[in-house]
C-alpha cells in the first residue's frame, strides 16, 4: 500500500551524498517486496485450513496477526527514522521481513499455528518500516518536479507483486488433489496426517525464496550510500500530540475510512478463493480461464488443475482490474475531484458486493472480482483526503492512518465466524465497509471551517 506525497515534501540533508539512481531503484524494490507478502496471505488462509486442520474464522486470524503488525509498528517506525535516519530504519525494516519470512521454514517444520502466526506478525513488522520510508524516499530522491512521476512509478511495481501472489499460490502452495476436511476425516489417521504434513511443507520454498531475496536487497542497501533525510520536517512534527491532531474531522473520519477500507480489501483477498468455491466450485469465468491458460503457458504449467488451483488464478485475474483501476481512475483524477472520484469507486464498489449477494453463482464471482478494480484507488485517495493540508501536523497524521490498517486484522475475523452461516452473510462485513467510505467521500473527507484560520495548518487548494 503505497502512501501518496505528504503535504510539505521532505529535503534531503544539505551536503548529502550518494547515488540518487541506485537509491531509487532499491526503494522501488521494496514496493514490489510488500505487496508479494500481502497478496500471498490468501493463499495462506485457504492452505492453512487442510495443512493445519483448522476452520475459516482460524485460518482468517492470519490476516489479524500480519495488520497487527502495522499497528503496533506504525509509530515506532516514524520515531526509529527520526531518530536514526531512514537508511537504518529500512535496514532495520528488512531483517525483520526476512527474518519473518525465513521463520516459515522451522514453523513448517513443527507444523505450529502460533509459529506462523509469529513469522507473518515479523514480516508485517518489517514491512510497516518499509512503507513509512519507502514513500519519502520516492519523492527526494531526484528532480523535485518529477517527485509525482516517480511515485507512481514506484507503485507500479506493488501492482505487479500483488498479481504474482496468487499465481504462486496456485503453482507452488496448493495441491494439485483436491483434499477437502471431509475427505481427510473419512482417511485413516496416519494416511491424513501424512497429507496434512506434505501441505504444510509446500510454502517452504516460496517463504524460503522470498526471505533470500529480502536478504539480497538488504545487502545492496547495506553496502550503498544513500542521502538522507533532513530532521527539520520531524521536529516541527514532533510537537504535536496524537488527540490533538485528531481533532480535525476530516482525519478522524479518514482513520476510520481506512480502517473500513483495508478491512474490506482483507476480507475480499484472504477469503476469494473460498468465497470462489462456494460460490461457483466447477463454472469458471472465461476471461480468468484465458489468463489462466496463458500464465500456464508461458511457464509451462500443466493444465489438469485442482479447482483450488484454478480459483487461485481467479484470484490473480482480479488483480488485475486492481491495477487497471489504478490506472483509470488516476486518469479521472486529472479532470475531477478526488472525493468524487473515491465517491464513484465506492459506490461502484457496494454495487458489486450486492450483485454478489443477490446473485449467487458465477455471476457472484465475476462481481467480486470487480470489486478489486473499484477498491484500487481507495487507499491512496483515503490517505491524501485525511492528511489534506495538515502543514506540520501531516506526519503524525499519516502515522495514524498507517494505524489504521488494523483493520485488515479485525475485519476478516468477523466474516471469519459469519461464513458459518454461509458466504452471503460474510459479504455483509466489505458491504458495511463500502458504505461508510462513501459517506466519507462525500461528506466526511470536509476540513473543518476553524482549521482555514489556524496559521499551523496549511491552506486547501481545490484541485
Amino acid at each position: 500500500m503505497a502512501l501518496p506525497t505528504p503535504t510539505t515534501p521532505p529535503k534531503i540533508k544539505s551536503g548529502d551524498s550518494g547515488s540518487y539512481g541506485l537509491a531509487f531503484a532499491l526503494v522501488t524494490s521494496l514496493f514490489f517486496l510488500w505487496g508479494l507478502a500481502n497478496s500471498l496471505n490468501g493463499s495462506l488462509i485457504k492452505q492453512f485450513q487442510i495443512a493445519l486442520d483448522l476452520n475459516r474464522f482460524q485460518a482468517g486470524i492470519v490476516d489479524f496477526a500480519f495488520y497487527l503488525g502495522y499497528f503496533f509498528m506504525a509509530l515506532p517506525a516514524g520515531y526509529v527514522m527520526r531518530k536514526f535516519g531512514y537508511k537504518r530504519g529500512i535496514l532495520f525494516g528488512l531483517l525483520l521481513y526476512g527474518g519473518g519470512a525465513f521463520l516459515f521454514y522451522p514453523a513448517a517444520e513443527v507444523r505450529v499455528y502460533s509459529f506462523f502466526l509469529l513469522a507473518l506478525f515479523t514480516m508485517a513488522c518489517g514491512i510497516a518500516f518499509l512503507e513509512t520510508a519507502a514513500n519519502l524516499y520516492v519523492t527526494v530522491l531526484g528532480d523535485p518536479a518529477k517527485s509525482e512521476w516517480r511515485l507512481n512509478f514506484s507503485q507500479s511495481f506493488n501492482g505487479i507483486s500483488i498479481i504474482l501472489g496468487p499465481i504462486i499460490g496456485a503453482l507452488f502452495i496448493f495441491s494439485k488433489t483436491e483434499y477437502t476436511p471431509e475427505m481427510l476425516t473419512a482417511m485413516a489417521p496416519a494416511q491424513a496426517e501424512t497429507i496434512r504434513i506434505e501441505e504444510a511443507l509446500s510454502v517452504q520454498g516460496p517463504y524460503l525464496v522470498i526471505g533470500s531475496i529480502i536478504a539480497f536487497v538488504t545487502v545492496l542497501f547495506a553496502v550503498t550510500k544513500m542521502p538522507e533525510v533532513g530532521a527539520e520536517e520531524e521536529q516541527a512534527a514532533g510537537k504535536t500530540s496524537i488527540w490533538g491532531v485528531l481533532r480535525h474531522r476530516h482525519l478522524a473520519l479518514g482513520v476510520v475510512a481506512q480502517f473500513a477500507n483495508v478491512g474490506a480489501q482483507a476480507t475480499l483477498w484472504g477469503y476469494f478463493v473460498d468465497l470462489k468455491l462456494d460460490f461457483s466450485r466447477d463454472g469458471h469465468w472465461a476471461l480468468a480461464e484465458t489468463y489462466m491458460n496463458a500464465i500456464n503457458a508461458i511457464t509451462g504449467s500443466p493444465t489438469d488443475l485442482s479447482a483450488t488451483q484454478i480459483a487461485g488464478f481467479h484470484a490473480s485475474f482480479a488483480l488485475v482490474l486492481f491495477m487497471l483501476g489504478r490506472f483509470v481512475g488516476t486518469s479521472l483524477m486529472t479532470r475531477v475531484r478526488p472525493n468524487v472520484v473515491l465517491a464513484i469507486y465506492a459506490i461502484g464498489a457496494v454495487a458489486m458486493v450486492v450483485i454478489a449477494m443477490l446473485a449467487g453463482g458465477l455471476t457472484a464471482v465475476i462481481a467480486l472480482s470487480f470489486t478489486y478494480f473499484f477498491q484500487s484507488i481507495q487507499f491512496p485517495t483515503i490517505f491524501a483526503l485525511a492528511t489534506k493540508g495538515l502543514g506540520a501536523e501531516s506526519k503524525i497524521a499519516s502515522s495514524l492512518v498507517i494505524m489504521s490498517i488494523v483493520g485488515g486484522a479485525l475485519m476478516p475475523l468477523v466474516a471469519g465466524a459469519l461464513f458459518a452461516k454461509g458466504a452471503v452473510y460474510a459479504l455483509l462485513v466489505p458491504l458495511i465497509c463500502f458504505a461508510f467510505i462513501v459517506y466519507f467521500a462525500l461528506n466526511g473527507y470536509r476540513t473543518n471551517t476553524s482549521d482555514l484560520h489556524n496559521p499551523n495548518i496549511a491552506p486547501e487548494i481545490a484541485p
